[in-house]
């Protein structure tokens, strides 16, 4: 079993790791930029070390000072959690060059996995459906054209290495696209530090599906169920639920059955997560990427499974087999996560970090809060928008949507503009409660949502 793990992250995935580490006597250190001394990962840890000024491109990316501080802290891990260097192949490689087990898969399979456009070629030799695309990479926009004349408009230009709904456009018309491509190109340098794009067919209102995996060294693959992730803002996650409930008992058989084939195709190790499309006839699905890490709403699938899925990449880590079998995982329940950003959808959804004068979580049974707040704690303005993870549990889905619904009403924050009010007028929508969201849905509805928010608002000031 590993001894001492360097959390390489910050906020609430930094604790959440720091936790289970601690909860099996692994000995924690932290890493934090100028910006995150206060931080409560800083405080909890074992070991805190900074590592640079705010910017993350000059804290927590920066691979040389996470492995200095690894090194001479006696480090014999180092978990990425998601987001920063978690999907970075080189890092993985460094990581490994220096007797360091990165706690996650090898560098090559993150090159395999973690490229969309290495991926979709890979799932098409392992008979995992792809929607219909570019073969490989497109290097310019002439090429990503001729594609797009191949299978037709609408098409998204994705990015290679993206994540998050970055590097993404839409494209309707052949005017827009060079123009796209190159905006979509550009984004994606910026955040990832890699520039190639693929072009797919943008399937019309679909659901995002995907398959919680994980996978040991000694070739034993499992999936602990799927998620519905399809409430979307600009292609990204507002509020995820698990399991999904358009899927029969047959098609989840069968797209839990193609995640495993997926994961094995690119030699998988560790926790991961393969994502589908599902087209609106609720039939046919479409391989969509795999994420090769952690994801931010990993804890709905422990919530129906009971499975620590931390514990479990620890576990993987150090060597250890899986503990389970496919047939050992049973299901309980339905959960519901909803991401409580520090955003004000007034104002376009405009990032408002800042200080947590008053803070006030709720509880009660099947209630879950992953956040990095206390009272007094300035959340800074150079990161993510996340302030909190609002997690529950409930025997139905409707159960579970009316104690999602009571603990947003708890829930309490002065001093950060949120969405949380917005949230809860989305857990009363018609078509949510009937389970009717696609991808679509957010941004048609968002409208009709603001229009709630408003109104709640002035109602607030006048009281």
């Amino acid at each position: 079993m590993l001894k001492r793990v360097l959390i390489a992250n910050r906020g609430e995935i930094a604790l959440r790791v720091l936790r289970a580490c601690r909860e099996m006597e692994i000995e924690t250190v932290a890493v934090y930029s100028e910006a995150d001394r206060d931080a409560l990962h800083v405080q909890l840890a074992g070991q805190a070390f900074c590592i640079g000024p705010a910017p993350a491109a000059k804290s927590y990316l920066n691979q040389d000072a996470i492995l200095t501080v690894a090194k001479a802290a006696g480090c014999d891990g180092i978990h990425p959690g998601y987001g920063f260097l978690s999907e970075n192949a080189d890092f993985a490689d460094r990581c490994r060059q220096e007797g360091i087990t990165f706690i996650g898969p090898s560098g090559d399979v993150i090159r395999r996995a973690g490229s969309k456009s290495a991926a979709r070629s890979c799932m098409q030799q392992a008979g995992v459906p792809v929607t219909p695309g570019s073969d490989g990479p497109v290097a310019t926009a002439e090429d990503a054209l001729r594609v797009a004349d191949t299978v037709g408009y609408p098409v998204l230009l994705k990015a290679s290495a993206g994540g998050g709904g970055r590097g993404i456009r839409r494209c309707n018309t052949p005017a827009e696209l060079p123009g796209f491509f190159e905006a979509a190109r550009a984004e994606a340098k910026a955040c990832f530090g890699n520039d190639e794009m693929y072009l797919e067919k943008l399937v019309l209102n679909p659901r995002h599906i995907e398959f919680q995996i994980l996978a040991d060294r000694f070739g034993n693959t499992i999936h602990l169920g799927d998620r519905d992730c399809s409430i979307q803002r600009r292609n990204q996650k507002l509020l995820e639920e698990a399991p999904a409930r358009c899927l029969t008992p047959e098609l989840r058989a069968e797209m839990g059955a193609a995640a495993i084939r997926a994961a094995q195709a690119v030699g998988y190790e560790n926790a991961g997560t393969v994502e589908f499309l599902l087209d609106p006839d609720g039939r046919h699905f479409y391989f969509m990427e795999m994420n090769t890490r952690l994801q931010v709403e990993h804890g709905i699938t422990e919530l129906i499974t009971g499975v620590d899925l931390v514990r479990q990449q620890l576990r993987i880590a150090s060597g250890l087999p899986l503990e389970l079998k496919q047939a050992d995982v049973r299901f309980c329940g339905h959960a519901l996560e909803c991401r409580i950003n520090a955003e004000d959808p007034a104002e376009n959804f405009r990032p408002c970090p800042g200080r947590a004068d008053f803070l006030h979580f709720p509880g009660g049974p099947g209630v879950r809060v992953d956040s990095c707040l206390y009272v007094g704690y300035t959340l800074p303005p150079f990161y993510d928008s996340l302030a909190a993870k609002l997690l529950v549990h409930g025997p139905t889905r409707l159960e579970a949507i009316r104690k999602l619904r009571r603990c947003l009403e708890e829930f309490a924050l002065e001093g950060i503009p949120t969405n949380a009010e917005l949230t809860h007028e989305l857990l009363y929508h018609p078509t949510f409660i009937r389970g009717g969201c696609t991808t679509s849905f957010l941004d048609e509805a968002l409208p009709e949502l603001l229009e709630y928010d408003r109104k709640f608002r002035e109602t607030e000031v006048q009281t």
